[in-house]
Formats: structure tokens, sequence, C-alpha cells
């Protein structure tokens, strides 16, 4: 991680004349004459960090909270949503109001300012454990989708063994692996992440397809009377139910957590008094996303909503073109993933380095430590996405650990101090 200097801003001031040096430079030059090698930066936009950001925050929790509605009820899961969405934008100002106070470009260089070295560390293992459980769900989830999962007995088969038949080269396994080596490596490789823009729009827009089409099933259905009334509140009928209650709560959680790569997007900003309104742009978007894929997945599919709703898109609708549809939710919504991952990943790779390496070059200028970081990463990614069964158990290991501690715990912990 690195520390460096950021004067308060009591009006708009571009950051392309902005100087840094030394240790205390960010992790890319944003000048050729700087660190050679790197083309002229000028600063992110506006929208650009919408989208980075946007992309950070909707994930694969979105996919889980259609089950938070079926745990919680619509009244009290949508409350919930909108509850969650002003503690993040709470929590998110209480960090850049620090660091601006305490001149600190990174989270992990805020913490350093308050808690000392131990602070940093611990900040840096919780954003280790936080991405990788999150990398690791988004893989199960693509696993599931092209080739299938089985619960409680029953097999949903994936869009590749529909379309092609049970093979060994459509297997999880092998799907991965193409997809890992095809796919996330070389998004995993951009040094800047504004490079990552483009895939980050695109990521949002596949989203939104996923939702549209999910609302236009829901639609349909209501339309012609095919959909049962969801529940509103929670069935509490004895103390193991109201303890179940609280299993959604890492769910919850999760859905927002984007604190690592708030600086991140701050440092590459052109103008940083954006930084506020990029926030709550990107917490009304995602809000919205969440609302409406949250309702209509539950009303779609009531009480047999699975913990992946993705998975309950391998049935009959009972609509015309049903099996089209199951599959363009399907693949719009692994694609997205496969798009989500890089941004992810990023502040992981960064958080490593600054772990295992805290006062070494900035990693950008070192090839061989930024590559041994990256392939190392995602082969554990990998492994434990191939042993891990349920992105449920996932979720309630990092919600209920690391997630709350990046989300709620450490920004208040930070003002406190």
């Amino acid at each position: 991680m690195t520390i460096g200097d950021i004067s308060p801003k009591k009006e708009r001031k571009s950051r392309r004349s902005k100087h840094v040096v030394d240790e205390k430079a960010p992790l890319l030059p944003k000048r050729q004459d700087e660190a050679g090698g790197y083309d002229e930066f000028n600063g992110a936009s506006f929208t650009g960090a919408v989208f980075n950001l946007s992309t950070t925050i909707v994930g694969a929790g979105i996919m889980a909270l259609p089950a938070t509605m079926k745990v919680l009820g619509l009244i009290l899961g949508i409350a919930m949503i909108v509850f969650m969405a002003f503690l993040t934008d709470a929590s998110i100002e209480f960090l850049l109001r620090f660091s601006r106070a305490g001149k600190s470009t990174s989270y992990g260089g805020l913490m350093g300012d308050a808690f000392g070295k131990y602070g940093r560390i611990f900040l840096q293992v919780c954003v280790l454990v936080n991405n990788i459980g999150v990398l690791i769900v988004y893989m199960i989830i693509i696993g599931d989708v092209l080739s299938g999962t089985s619960s409680s007995g029953v097999h949903h088969a994936g869009v590749l063994e529909g379309w092609l038949g049970e093979h060994w080269w459509n297997g999880r396994t092998f799907v991965l692996i193409v997809t890992t080596l095809g796919i996330f490596s070389p998004l995993a490789c951009f040094k800047r992440i504004d490079s990552l823009r483009f895939t980050s729009a695109l990521s949002v827009a596949l989203a939104v397809v996923f939702l549209v089409i999910t609302v236009g099933i829901a639609i349909i259905k209501l339309i012609s009377g095919t959909v049962m009334m969801p529940r509103l509140l929670p069935d509490v009928t004895d103390l193991t139910s109201f303890w179940k209650l609280f299993t959604t709560v890492p769910v919850l959680v999760t859905a927002y957590i984007c604190h690592y790569n708030v600086h991140s997007i701050d440092n590459e900003l052109e103008d940083s008094t954006q930084i506020r309104p990029v926030v709550r742009t990107a917490l009304a978007l995602c809000s919205t996303v969440y609302i409406m894929t949250s309702f209509f997945g539950f009303l779609l599919f009531g009480d047999a909503t699975m913990d992946d709703v993705l998975a309950n898109f391998d049935t009959n609708l009972g609509i015309p073109y049903s099996s089209l549809l199951n599959d363009a939710v399907r693949v719009s919504y692994a694609a997205h993933l496969m798009l989500v991952f890089p941004i992810v990943f990023y502040p992981l790779r960064l958080n490593m380095d600054g772990l295992l390496f805290p006062y070494s070059s900035p990693l950008a200028q070192s090839n061989i430590r930024f590559a041994c970081i990256t392939a190392g990463l995602i082969a554990v990614i990998f492994l434990g996405a191939n042993f891990i069964p349920s992105i449920w158990d996932a979720f309630q290991f990092t919600g209920a650990t690391a997630a709350v501690c990046l989300g709620f715990i450490f920004p208040a912990a930070v003002t406190l101090r």
C-alpha cells in the first residue's frame, strides 16, 4: 500500500499538475516522464468512475438477494436494502473525510495513520479474505451457469450441458480452466483501474439486460395470473426461524462492499471533488438494480427461490420461448461476472503486494512481482471455486468477518480515533 499527499480541497481542482515523488507516489505514475513506459494520463472521467464503482458493488451479491427476500419477506427485505445503501454512503463519507484530513491516498494508508503498522496489516488481511471469497463466489456461479449444479439431490443443468449434452469438456473444472486462462487472466493484467472502464460499462449493461428479462418474465406471468402473491413479512414460528433471519445479514453486508476500491478510483479522478457524487450515483444505481432484482426474482419463484437465483432459470417458465429466455438470463449474468472479476481483483493484488512487500517499489514497476502475485492469487481462487460447495457458505463467512470490518467497523473506528 502506498501513502501519499492529498491536500484538502475547497474548490474544484484538476489533478493534471499534481506532483508526486519517491516512495509517496501513487501505484502508477500519471506522467510518462515520472517513470517511463506509460502514456500520458490526465485523469479518469466521472462516467468511467461511476461504472467502475458500480461494477465493484454489483457482483455476485445480487444473485443471493432474492433468497434473502424468501427469509425476510418483501417489505423488510427491501427496507434492509435501502438502509444498507444509506449506511454504506455514510461509511464511505467517513473514509474520504479522514483520508483528506490525514493526507492518505489509500485505505491502508488511512488505517496506518490511525492505528499504526498493525492497523494497516489488519486492513490488508481483511481485503484479502473478502476479495478472495467474493471472487471464489464469482467462479462458483459461472461454473453453476455453464456446467450445472446439484442441490438437495436435484440436478440443475448448465447452459453448455443443455446445448451440447454432458461431456468431459463442458464439465465444471474444464470450463473454469478455460475461463480462467482465456478471460480472467488477460483482464487481470491491466495495471490501472481506469483501463477497465469499458469492460465495467459493458458489465453494468449486461446486469441491466439480466434485470430487464427477469422483470419482463415476471410481468407476463403476473398478467397471466400464474404468479402467487409473495410473502410480505418474515415467517417466524419458532426460535430456529427467528435465528435464521440473521443469516441474511452477511449477504446484505457483502452486497454493498466497495470501500477497498474507493481510494483507487478517487486517486485517478481528474477532479477529486467529484468522488462524492460518484459514490452516490453508483449507490443509487446499484440500489435500484438490487431492489428490482430482489422483488421480481422472489415474485417469480417464491419459496422455491434458491441461494443462487440463476440456478432457478433452468425449468419451463410457462411462457413462450422459455428456454431461450432462461439461457439469455444465465449467459448475460455469467458474462457480467467475468467482467466484474478484474475490478475486484485489482485491489486484492495491490493489498497482497502491500502485505508481502511493504517497502518495495510500486507494484506496477516490477513486472516479475506483478506476474507472480497475479498468478498465485488466480490459482488460489480457482482451487477455492472447485472445493467450496455453495455461494451461501462463502457469503456467510466473508460477510460475517472481513466484509463487515471493511465496510463499517474500520470506518467507524477511524472516526472515533
